[in-house]
């Protein structure tokens, strides 16, 4: 997912996410001078949430995604 179409999704600023993955709370992976997220980041994430019945924080959670 580019970062636009994930911050649309989320419902977050562009910049926030750019934030957030610099600081090494959300999992992106660079190409070139490009950043994209798995979707299987989100889709693993939203699973854990359903597992657990709880809140998933993406700075403590890796799900076995490299940063």
């Amino acid at each position: 997912l580019s970062i636009a179409d994930l911050a649309a999704e989320l419902g977050m600023s562009q910049m926030t996410l750019y934030r957030v993955i610099a600081a090494g709370e959300f999992p992106a992976v660079r190409i070139g001078r490009r950043l994209v997220v798995p979707a299987r980041v989100l889709d693993e994430m939203t699973a854990a949430a359903l597992a657990t019945g709880s809140t998933v924080s993406a700075a403590d959670w890796c799900g076995g995604v490299a940063p």
